[in-house]
């Protein structure tokens, strides 16, 4: 595999989980490794901004060092702003104060970067970038990792948005469709991992007034292993080179075990590091 203008780069969202992608794209920018094109979900999006804007650690510092400092995760965000995390944190004192975010780097980056939310009204997935406007960016990563029931609908452009991981968990096939014929993608479950869980049709009382969003939250596991089906089809054509953990997942979605969430990272970096020595013949 080489990586060229024709090579995407794929980042699957998970919550927590998604301190193995922030150990990957850290183990990319240590080598220089970018590319032109970048399209990432929920957690995914958030790592992503960091790796666009160029900033070493900071995903890694905002996800592990600055969980176990504030403790930002809890029932008590989720009655006092209407989400388990505190979003007042993350996304207004983090990125404008705790650890600045380079929107300079971001917007001036080459790098094509769109995040993946789901449009509450339609069910569908939203491809979404922003190369301007500070506040409007951070809204757009906001709704990208906003998860469903444990979060407020975000609206952006007027449109009331959710966690993109609802319509396309996985967004391969659209970066395929924008014409890179070849894609890196990081997941963050191991291989042969599947939802054994069952759908189940969501109450009309829920999201009353989204009723295709909850036919989209209905077929959610459904729809996420078929995308893991065809992940697997795809890398046995040779069309992805995926990285991905290599055991099974002890992480879970909102996890506060800083122990673990620190390994998970090591094993994303680790990983990182061996693609690059690999594919750009470093040392």
């Amino acid at each position: 595999m080489q990586t060229d203008k024709n090579t995407g780069l794929v980042l699957e969202g998970g919550g927590m989980r998604g301190v193995f992608t922030s150990g990957v794209l850290d183990a990319f920018m240590k080598y220089d490794l970018y590319f032109p094109y970048v399209v990432a979900v929920s957690a995914g999006a958030c790592n992503g901004m960091s790796y666009i804007s160029r900033q070493p650690r900071r995903a890694r510092i905002s996800n592990i060092d600055y969980l176990a400092r504030y403790d930002y995760i809890g029932l008590r965000y989720l009655f006092t702003q209407g989400c388990i995390f505190d979003q007042k944190l993350l996304y207004d004192k983090f990125p404008n104060s705790y650890i600045p975010f380079d929107f300079d780097t971001f917007f001036n980056s080459e790098t094509e970067f769109e995040m993946v939310a789901t449009n509450c009204r339609t069910g569908l997935a939203e491809y979404l970038s922003e190369r301007h406007d500070r506040q409007r960016a951070l809204d757009v990563v906001r709704a990208s990792s906003s998860l469903p029931y444990v979060s407020k609908i975000v609206f952006v452009d007027g449109k009331p948005m959710l966690d993109g991981g609802i319509a396309d968990s996985i967004p391969v096939e659209h970066a395929m469709q924008k014409g890179y014929s070849h894609n890196v993608v990081v997941l963050t479950r191991n291989k042969g991992y599947r939802n054994d869980g069952h759908d189940i049709k969501i109450p009309r009382f829920i999201y009353r007034d989204y009723p295709r969003l909850r036919v989209a939250l209905s077929h959610r596991i459904e729809v996420y292993n078929r995308q893991l089906d065809m992940i697997d089809r795809l890398e046995d054509e040779g069309r992805i080179t995926c990285i991905r953990p290599l055991k099974p997942m002890e992480v879970g979605r909102i996890e506060r075990d800083t122990k673990k969430l620190e390994a998970l990272y090591e094993e994303g970096f680790a990983l990182g590091e061996a693609f690059c020595k690999k594919y750009l013949n470093v040392e």
